[in-house]
């Protein structure tokens, strides 16, 4: 497995090595011990989440600001953008952003810690995307930030507007957000 760290140094892209001939491929998809080496934390994962999405579908920015979770993200079909968004007060990295394609095609893996915001929109016709959390699901906690803050100024490489559920169509600008200290 090759770990880069990105712009963002928490945020860790994972590329499994991956064996493959005429029949197909093989990869070890996670492994504790090798993730706790690329990462360096010592994170245990306490669940799964797998969702569809269709293209132009655009989840995010979530996360949870208590019980916060770090997730492990990949693709097993399609493409997406994916982003993690520093809400970390005290970070040098406060407001930033890295993204990163994500495909069933590449194999990437991209983890982002707790403290992040999280997201990705669909390019492909559809894509089924999985989810390894550090902490378990908590709705009453769960927090948005809009897609589209201008401070942000992500770029989606988006060629129309997303599809969004109602939920993020309420996301607040991280200026109103509550952040980790």
């Amino acid at each position: 497995m090759q770990a880069t760290r990105l712009a963002i140094p928490d945020v860790v892209l994972i590329e499994p090595k991956v064996f493959g001939d005429a029949r197909g491929f093989f990869y070890e998809s996670f492994n504790q011990r090798a993730f706790n080496q690329a990462t360096g934390t010592d994170y245990q994962f306490v669940q799964d989440n797998h969702s569809c999405s269709s293209k132009g579908v655009l989840r995010g920015l979530h996360y949870q600001i208590q019980q916060p979770q770090g997730k492990l993200v990949r693709v097993v079909s399609g493409v997406v953008f994916d982003v993690a968004v520093d809400i970390r007060k005290n970070s040098s990295t406060f407001g930033q952003w890295v993204g990163v394609e994500l495909s069933a095609d590449n194999h990437r893996q991209l983890w982002v810690p707790p403290g992040f915001a999280h997201g990705f929109v669909v390019f492909s016709e559809a894509a089924e995307f999985l989810y390894k959390t550090t902490d378990y699901y908590a709705p009453e906690h769960e927090r948005c930030i809009a897609w589209n803050d201008a401070d942000l100024g992500i770029d989606w490489r988006l060629p129309s507007e997303p599809r969004l559920s109602a939920k993020d169509n309420k996301g607040l600008a991280l200026a109103q957000a509550e952040v980790f200290d």
